[in-house]
């Protein structure tokens, strides 16, 4: 898969080279041409220098084919602007932004972007917001047999209550974040549109759940 990261900081670099070792195609893009040092000599990505919400810069990076973008540069406004315009005028559903203000993390999950605060930024966490969710467990423990891992959820799911997710998935939801706010659902809490869910399950159930999420849910 193609995957486009706006900002060669130390998280963009170090997201950049994980896709790359995971086996993806790369385009990272940054104003200033000397930040791509980070990135090593045996990063074999495309390199654009440009500003990342611009869209000619956005193509040069190929936007058109991307599966993902992630804004990290070091402005708020920049990554949102750039997220919306990677999502608005290209297309690209997978999106995530950095940022500093973990106040306007409402704002922002309002409009459909997924955010992380610096506070808790890594970039493990931007790549369970990229990749499929499960092959990222935020936890697994000692055992190595339960894991809790954010998963994505089907649109056609909203408006339906968290025990009927829990029934077809074969696992608890252990929490929520919405609104940039965690949550402990009750049973007949209603999942919301923007809703991150994230099930505790086991670890040999994960791709089985995440396609049977990703379809609409049964018909009552």
């Amino acid at each position: 898969m193609h995957f486009v990261i706006m900002g060669c900081g130390r998280v963009g670099a170090s997201l950049a080279r994980a896709l790359e070792r995971a086996g993806h195609e790369v385009a990272i893009i940054d104003q200033d041409e000397t930040a791509f040092r980070r990135l090593g000599t045996s990063f074999e990505g495309r390199r654009v220098v440009g500003v990342g919400f611009d869209r000619d810069t956005l193509r040069e990076a190929g936007i058109a084919n991307a599966y993902a973008f992630a804004a990290v540069s070091s402005g708020d406004n920049s990554n949102i602007l750039a997220a919306r315009v990677a999502r608005e005028k290209f297309g690209v559903e997978n999106v995530v932004a950095r940022i500093y203000d973990p106040g306007r993390a409402e704002i922002y999950q309002r409009l459909g972007i997924p955010t992380v605060a610096t506070v808790k930024w890594t970039s493990d966490q931007v790549l369970r917001r990229l990749l499929p969710q499960g092959h990222v467990p935020e936890y697994t423990d000692p055992s190595g047999r339960i894991v809790i891992a954010e998963m994505p959820v089907n649109a056609a799911w909203v408006g339906r209550r968290i025990f009927e997710l829990e029934s077809v998935v074969g696992g608890r939801v252990a929490y929520l974040s919405r609104l940039g706010e965690g949550m402990l659902p009750k049973a007949d809490t209603v999942y919301q549109d923007g809703d991150l869910v994230h099930f505790s399950l086991d670890r040999d159930r994960l791709a089985e759940a995440e396609r049977t999420l990703d379809a609409a849910p049964p018909a009552h």
